[in-house]
């Protein structure tokens, strides 16, 4: 069951953006699969994408036509992945852009395709093209809610968040959606996510942000170090909420750049908080590195190691694997004397030593919480780093093994 998640807010409608969400019938049976998000003309659209060579069908054409510089629809499916399926899964995905297009007048080259589900499997495109035409008749302002149960997988629970701000007397709404639970592992984003803003803003400023963004949010969460094929972070700024357009430096992009990553965190964190079998969500805190790099090796280090998940699922302040992962994460330097470790407010290690009022009862006490800080300070330097993770328990395993990725 999810972490500290029981569904959906209230999802605001954002001006200039329409969903539709319909059955295709490509893996499961009475669910709605595939999602279509309709863009208004002149909006700014970012993305960022998989660093995962074996990329999918889908991510290839979908970076083709961002480039393109006008994106006037999403389309996005489960069930089956289109990654690993050579020239024909290519074939299949730019089809999917010029069935809609046709429907939508569009060009084919402004729609782009999203796809999560099993690797190795192509599209059943006569399910898909009478989806398609469903979906194109179908679209309304307020289908987030529809649109985040529509994306999901392996995911437990829909994954979404919803904010609004208030910029020169000008409300402004910035709305998303995530998903994922498995074969979570950052650069690049790390699954598939939807945001929009009625906020005005250039697209080269939009792309900045959405880099930045994602690297502090998205690229800081693991569950299991595996990165999918199909990994995509988008976002949309359609300009609709009447403001002038938001100019780096200034005060107005102060409050929409921290409202923005507000909801990029609350979206990242969901998925941790949704892992696959997961029972605990783990922030790992590490301070004191010489550099950044060696912040997050440590922080990985310590996220993937099963020994550690599994420590954290049984509920066991075995801090010897905490330390025993440190001491072998590839960061440049390390001075095993200077480290102090601390689960929560319970220091274990302090300088390299045995705290000396550490008790086994106060260890139990922070490991038993649903949610869990580990903080590692390696005492020589001021760089730091922040990463989600999960534990690992028996239904991870049941999960993976009766799930076809």
């Amino acid at each position: 069951m999810a972490v500290g998640l029981s569904g959906l807010p209230q999802m605001y409608p954002v001006a200039g953006i329409k969903l539709a969400t319909v059955e295709a019938g490509i893996k499961y049976q009475n669910r709605k699969d595939l999602v279509m998000i309709d863009i208004c003309p002149q909006s700014s659209v970012a993305g960022v994408f998989t660093t995962n060579r074996y990329c999918a069908a889908p991510v290839i054409v979908s970076k083709e036509h961002l480039a393109n510089g006008c994106v006037r629809a999403f389309l996005i499916n489960t069930g089956s992945a289109n990654a690993g399926t050579g020239s024909e899964g290519l074939a299949q995905a730019r089809n999917c852009c010029v069935n809609l297009a046709a429907t939508m007048d569009y060009l084919a080259e402004e729609v782009m395709p999203f796809s999560t589900g099993v690797i190795g499997e192509l599209l059943p495109m006569e399910k898909m093209v009478s989806a398609i035409s469903e979906a194109c008749n179908s679209l309304c302002e307020d289908g987030w809610n529809d649109a985040a149960n529509g994306i999901m997988t392996t995911d437990t629970v829909p994954k979404g968040t919803s904010e609004k701000i208030v910029i020169d007397g000008k409300e402004i709404t910035i709305t998303g959606i995530s998903k994922g639970a498995g074969m979570i592992k950052p650069n690049m984003a790390t699954m598939l996510a939807f945001v929009a803003t009625d906020a005005n803003v250039s697209q080269a400023l939009l792309q900045k942000w959405l880099v930045e963004i994602a690297d502090q949010t998205f690229n800081k969460v693991t569950v299991d170090g595996d990165t999918s094929t199909n990994d995509s972070c988008m976002l949309i700024a359609t300009g609709k909420s009447g403001i002038d357009e938001i100019l780096p430096g200034t005060e107005a992009a102060e409050i929409f750049y921290n409202a923005l990553k507000k909801v990029f965190t609350i979206l990242s964190q969901a998925i941790i908080r949704d892992g696959e079998g997961a029972t605990k969500f783990i922030t790992l805190d590490i301070n004191g590195a010489v550099t950044k790099e060696d912040a997050e090796a440590v922080a990985y280090a310590i996220a993937e190691s099963p020994l550690v998940k599994t420590a954290m699922f049984a509920g066991d302040p075995n801090w010897g694997r905490l330390l025993a992962t440190i001491g072998r994460a590839k960061a440049d330097v390390i001075d095993v004397e200077k480290i102090s470790l601390y689960l929560g407010d319970v220091c274990l290690v302090k300088d390299g030593e045995p705290d000396a009022e550490y008790t086994e009862e106060k260890g139990q006490k922070e490991m038993a919480k649903e949610e869990i800080t580990v903080t590692v300070d390696l005492g020589i330097g001021s760089e730091k780093s922040t990463v989600w993770t999960c534990d690992f328990s028996y239904d991870y395993i049941k999960i993976n093994a009766e799930y076809r990725s």
